[in-house]
This record gives structure tokens, C-alpha cells and sequence, in this order.
């Protein structure tokens, strides 16, 4: 015999679903984008980067936006230090290096 006062969530035990969070997937997916698109070039895609890889092992279900903030973020942070090295190297090929002959 039921009662009327059972409780629903013994009745099917996905009555009450918790909703999962996907607060660091999505941050660091907007940190990936403002880099981009503003040019922050060295720490924010560090942390977004980070961020990111916390998000895949935290956040299961977001695993796709997790991946492209990662994405996103090393693409950045990799064409910082490309555009840097490139820098050096034409920067020192500038200089006047005469007093060396």
C-alpha cells in the first residue's frame, strides 16, 4: 500500500537532479576569447589555461568547452612567445655589432 506522504524522490531516483557547475570550463573559455580578441598576451591565458585543465577533471559534463579554452588560451600564449623569440632574434641581428671585427 503507497502513502500519500511518500517521499517522490523514493520513487524514481532521478526525481531530483542536481544541476553540475561549469563555472571554470566557461571561464576559462571567455579568458581564451578575450585573449584573442583584446591581446592579452602572457598571464591570462596562463590562467586560462589552468583553469581549463582543472575544468576537465572537476567538470565532466563540459568537457568540450573546457577543451576550447585550452585550446584557445595556447594558441595565444604560444603566439606570445612565437612573436617574442622572433622579436629577439631580429632585434639582435640589428644591432650593431661592428666592434666585434
Amino acid at each position: 500500500m503507497s502513502s500519500p506522504y511518500q517521499n517522490p524522490a523514493a520513487q524514481s531516483p532521478h526525481a531530483y537532479r542536481t544541476a553540475e557547475s561549469k563555472g571554470l570550463s566557461v571561464t576559462s573559455l571567455v579568458l581564451g576569447i578575450l585573449s584573442v580578441v583584446a591581446g592579452w598576451t602572457f598571464v591570462v591565458p596562463i590562467v586560462g589555461g589552468v583553469l581549463g585543465i582543472v575544468a576537465l577533471r572537476r567538470e565532466p559534463t563540459s568537457k568540450a568547452i573546457a577543451v576550447w579554452g585550452i585550446v584557445l588560451n595556447a594558441v595565444m600564449l604560444l603566439g606570445t612567445l612565437v612573436l617574442g623569440l622572433i622579436g629577439a632574434v631580429v632585434g639582435l641581428a640589428l644591432l650593431p655589432f661592428h666592434f666585434f671585427w
